[in-house]
């Protein structure tokens, strides 16, 4: 098993992206923001532990790097 500092370090997500929605993310395969690239934004809202403000900071976090959710 990793170590919380280990699964940060391979993680580019927000810091500040809640506790549920990590193990969502996590749960559902995805450990870098550039994965979520290729998902849309409905199909995020279906894992339990993403909300609107989770949704935010990972679309503000793509815009930062230039990315966007996949067209619904």
């Amino acid at each position: 098993m990793k170590s919380k500092a280990a699964e940060q370090s391979v993680s580019n997500f927000p810091a500040k992206l809640a506790a549920p929605a990590q193990r969502a993310l996590a749960g559902a395969g995805f450990t870098r923001l550039e994965e979520l690239a290729k998902v849309s934004e409905a199909d995020l809202k279906k894992l339990h532990g993403i909300v609107p403000n989770a949704l935010k900071k990972l679309r503000d976090a793509l815009e930062a790097i230039a990315l966007s959710f996949a067209a619904e």
